[in-house]
């Protein structure tokens, strides 16, 4: 594959995501520009969650190529490689906040946080001890450092979580359904995270979403998927989708939000 031009982070080309003979998504390719935020949308069993796991190395494409550019590599790692070589250096370069937090309940925050660092850095005891608190700070739980996940609300849950994906700061955080689960007012707090800590790290942000005040709120680009086709139905700026699209299944989405209709 060609390699991808300066300003793009992720490049993604014939993506064929499958569990055994079935297949989920087919043939899809798109790019991912650096400190941006990219949304992936679409309805339920459209394949969201599982195209962000194929980026993330949990799973192989059945075809295609996932190539990230990092700027003092001179050139391309592919996630797809079968040697794994290029997969665990990607590893080491981005951070990940699974749907619901994932936190380790026997854990307090810090020892979240610092998990990362205990497993891939050879820093001291209390330099990891700071890089943590920092990243709590980040998230606005520096107050909280010494609580159980279990004594914290869903909303604080998940800014932990985000804090514990960026403990080796990565170049790229991947986010899946932040939003989903949180009230109205817990959400657009999460949201403005979001936007502030891109703005402020320019970090690259890839997301998946389904929440669509969420998405206008965060995105500067959204893919949307489709079960039916396995593909890509529309891709660009969430709000001109949704002002000017004449995709009918892109309008049907969209507009869900002003008919008050909830998408699943």
């Amino acid at each position: 594959m060609t390699e991808p031009a300066l300003d793009i982070a992720i490049s993604v080309r014939n993506l064929t995501c499958a569990y055994g003979p079935r297949v989920i998504v087919r043939d899809i390719g798109f790019d991912v520009r650096r400190g941006e935020i990219f949304v992936i949308l679409g309805g339920s069993g459209c394949g969201k969650s599982t195209v962000l796991k194929h980026l993330i190395g949990l799973y192989r494409p059945a075809s295609g190529s996932i190539a990230y550019a990092f700027p003092d590599r001179g050139g391309t790692l592919r996630m797809d490689r079968e040697d794994g070589q290029d997969r665990e250096a990607i590893l080491r370069r981005i951070g990940v906040m699974y749907q619901g937090g994932a936190l380790f309940g026997s854990m307090t925050l810090l020892e979240n946080v610092r998990l990362p660092l205990e497993e891939f850095t050879d820093l001291p005891s209390a330099a990891r001890d700071f890089v943590a608190r920092m990243k709590l700070s980040l998230v606005g739980l520096e107050d909280f450092s010494g609580h159980m996940p279990s004594e914290l609300s869903g909303g604080m849950q998940k800014r932990a979580a985000i804090a514990r994906a960026m403990a080796l700061d990565p170049e790229v955080l991947f986010l899946d359904e932040p939003s989903a689960g949180l009230d109205p007012i817990t959400s657009a707090g999460l949201d403005e995270l979001i936007r502030s800590l891109s703005r402020s790290l320019g970090v690259t942000f890839v997301v998946v979403s389904h929440e669509l005040p969420s998405i206008f709120s965060i995105a500067d680009t959204v893919i949307m998927l489709d079960k039916k086709t396995q593909g890509i139905v529309a891709q660009g700026d969430p709000r001109e989708l949704r002002d000017s699209s004449d995709n009918p299944l892109v309008r049907q989405f969209f507009l869900r939000e002003a008919a008050g209709a909830e998408v699943t």
